[in-house]
Parts: structure tokens; sequence; C-alpha cells
């Protein structure tokens, strides 16, 4: 059969009342009370023709602007970048994209296998040993990170960098409404953590310390001091949220002492796509192993002692008595995890560096041509590929301006950081070339005057 999809006929309609053992639609839901059931019509479209409907959902699409036609400066969380080929090829295969949670080993190894690696190189590229087989998104792993750590340490209090993505720390909040966990968040200073404020907020109360690496504005962190006043409180844990890509690069949180390392692997083989979905990672120590949320792949071997995988260690209310659960994320993101297990497979660990080297080196382009034109860049730390400019204007009138011109800005830190009014957090990465950033710089220096 061509059909993607299974036309009903009256026929069919009729054939399914009869084997259920009722004579039509009014008998089927004679049950619920006439008074109760809506009268009329919904106020739905007429229905249309294959071609008419094809043609009316093109012409909606079309209204959206894509990374093929536009060049895209807009970070903040969701990147354009480089995704081999090959990436779409294997997700494309029907063995996984349609396969469900891999209970059954037996006829899952593949899938197994797949998920396996993905924690492989999650933990390398951390610095952590263990690595769970992927949550929803950096969002939801981060909150999960901070009610382990509450649980852990019996603590109800927890510290968040106000560098922190303001969408992950509203998701954060979420979370710890329901737990009871009190929410302290710590202001910035140039564009980092402020060490002091941070010290005065530290006490035996703390369950952990909550800080992003490289951080909002694409600043990077100094970790090493961050530990250091952590130390100071016994059990008081480190939980870092980190983009994966810049860890190709920069010294992996778990050399620092981080107890928890979640973040987002969209960087690696899954597109835009308009904001979801996206792909969490979860890293922790041995110590922690039993109180990840989701479940682990491990490594066994069957009666013959040939090489397998299994799911273990899930932590989730399903597969352990509920009083024992420490978490009910329902899933994982396994396509995903698949998409970003094939794009490092693919790019490679001297590769990946090598992307990372690319982004920082266009950004510090970017940053060199904006002073050159007299754009004010503020804040003095290392960076990873991500920058803040400042401008004499609405950051929201000079993303219209560019969009007329092919090209989708930076993201307006005013609609979340009100200190931050007329500044723009722009992203640069590895697939923007010098003319790109050339073209943005001249039409940012119009605009900018």
């Amino acid at each position: 059969m061509e059909f993607r999809y299974l036309p009903m006929t009256e026929t069919d309609k009729q054939q399914m009342l009869e084997t259920v053992g009722v004579s039509s639609t009014e008998e089927l839901f004679s049950d619920i009370p006439k008074e109760v059931r809506f009268k009329g019509e919904l106020n739905l479209k007429k229905p249309t023709s294959e071609v008419e409907l094809k043609r009316e959902l093109m012409t909606m699409a079309n209204k959206n602007a894509n990374l093929l036609e536009y060049t895209s400066f807009l970070g903040a969380g969701v990147y354009d970048h480089f995704i081999p080929s090959v990436v779409d090829h294997v997700i494309s295969r029907s063995e996984f994209y349609t396969a469900y949670t891999p209970y059954q080993p037996e006829i899952s190894q593949g899938e197994l296998q797949a998920i396996f690696e993905f924690q492989t190189m999650i933990s390398e590229l951390t610095g952590l040993p263990i690595a769970n087989s992927s949550m929803y998104d950096g969002g939801t792993a981060l909150a999960e990170a901070v009610t382990l750590s509450a649980g852990h340490t019996r603590r109800k209090k927890v510290l968040v960098s106000k560098t922190v993505h303001p969408e992950s720390r509203d998701v954060i909040q979420t979370y710890a409404k329901g737990q009871h966990i009190e929410i302290i968040e710590i202001d910035m200073k140039d564009g980092v953590t402020n060490l002091e404020a941070l010290k005065n907020e530290l006490d035996d109360t703390v369950a952990s310390v909550v800080v992003q690496y490289p951080n909002f504005f694409g600043q990077v962190e100094p970790l090493e001091e961050l530990k250091q006043l952590i130390d100071e409180q016994q059990k008081t844990m480190m939980v870092v949220s980190s983009n994966p890509l810049a860890l190709g690069y920069l010294t992996p949180p778990g050399d620092f002492g981080a107890d928890i390392v979640v973040g987002d692997t969209q960087v690696f083989g899954i597109p835009a796509q308009f904001g979801g979905p996206h792909c969490g990672y979860f890293a922790t120590t041995k110590k922690l192993m039993r109180k990840v949320p989701g479940r682990l792949v491990g490594e066994t071997v069957d009666e013959d002692g040939a090489r397998g995988f299994v799911l273990t260690l899930q932590a989730r209310e399903q597969h352990i008595r509920r009083d024992k659960a420490t978490s009910n994320i329902c899933s994982n993101q396994a396509l995903n995890a698949l998409a970003s297990s094939v794009a490092m497979s693919s790019i490679g660990k001297h590769g990946l560096k090598k992307m990372a080297e690319l982004n920082m080196k266009k950004a510090r382009y970017m940053k060199q041509k904006l002073t050159e034109i007299g754009i004010e860049t503020v804040f003095h730390h290392p960076f990873f590929n991500e920058i803040v400019v400042k401008f004499n204007q609405n950051v929201a009138n000079i993303n219209e301006q560019l969009f007329e011109k092919g090209i989708i800005g930076g993201y307006d830190l005013g609609l979340t950081y009100p200190e931050l009014q007329n500044h723009m957090l722009i992203a640069v990465t590895e697939i923007r070339t010098k003319a790109e950033i050339d073209t943005f710089v001249k039409e940012l220096g119009d605009i900018h005057g």
C-alpha cells in the first residue's frame, strides 16, 4: 500500500461500529448525558483537497525565515553549527527512528550500544566517570541536578548564578517549588558570577552552587576559584551547566572538582528547528551513580561471553519502589542523542577541538571588527563564541533592520536583564564566514551610526 496514512471510508466506519457492538456513533456515545455534549459544529475550516492543503501549508511554511537563506548570529542556547550529512542518514533508518525504550536487550542491542557510546563521549568531554542516557534538554537536566543535590545533602537551599541561562533558571524555580527548595540568585559582576556575593551567601545550609561554563554571556566562569569557595562548606556540591562543544577546548568541569555537569547537546548534530526538541546530558561522580535521574546503559556479557548492553541503575519510580525513586523524569531523547553521537563520532576528537577553536577565533575576529568601528564590547573575561555589545538604540529595532538585509541578529538582553537594555548577545559559530561577519559588522555600523 502506498498511503502515508490510512484514509477512513464510511464502510470502514461501519465495520468498526459493528465490531464494538453498536449501530451508530450516537449509540457509541450514549452514556454521555446529552446536556453536557457539545451542540453545533466546531469552528474549523471546511475540509479541502490534498492538493489545496499542501499548497496552503507550503505558503505558511515559506513565511518562516530559515538558516539556508538567512545568516544567523543568534545564539543564547540554540546555535547554528555544522551538521555532518551522515547524521541524517543514520537517524533516518527506521530501526532507530521507530525504536521505543529498549527494555528488551535481546532485540535492542543497536539502540543500547548507540546510547552507551553517547554516555562514553559525554563522560570524556565532562571529565566525569558517569553519564546517563540523555534527558529532555539542558534546562531539565540542570533542574534535576538541583533536586539531586538537595536530596543528597538533605539541605533545602541552592545558590544559582544570574549568569545561568534565564530559561534554565525558570525551570529550576518550577522544580524547586514542588520540592520546597529555596533558590537564591547570585548577582553578576562584569559578566561573571560575583564571588564576593557568593561568599556572603555560602553557609552549611547550602546544598549546591549552580553556575554555567561558558555562561549565558559567553564568558568563562573561574571554576577553580568557585570550587575553592564551595569547598569551605562541607557537603555543598558544585553543579555546572556546560556547552559540550566548548569542552572540546576548555578544561572539563570535572577536572575542577564539579560534582554534577549537565548541558545540552544541540550543538552536535541537532538543527535549531525553531527551538526544539533538544537533548540534555547529565554527568556525575561514581558516588552519585545510583541517584542519577533517568537511566544508564551498562556493558555486560551474555551467557556465551559475548559483549552486550542492558539498561541499568534506573532511578525512575516506574522501575523501583516509589519511595526510593529520586526522579520521575519519564524518558530520554534517544534519537537526538544518536544524532549527537553520530556528529561527535564523525567530527572526531581532534576535529571537535578544531571546531571549538574556530568558534573562538571567529568570535574574536568579530569583536575586533566591532571595536574598530566604535561599537562597545562589554565584559572583559575570557569568552567562547558569544560576546555582548552595547548600542545607542533599542536592540529590537536593530534586529528588524538586520532582518530586512537577510541577517538574523543577536539576542536582545533587555528582554531578560533589565539592566542590560540596548545590549545584544552575538553568537559566532564555525560556519560563519569572514564575508558574513564583515557584512554583519558593516550593517551594524550603518545602523549604529
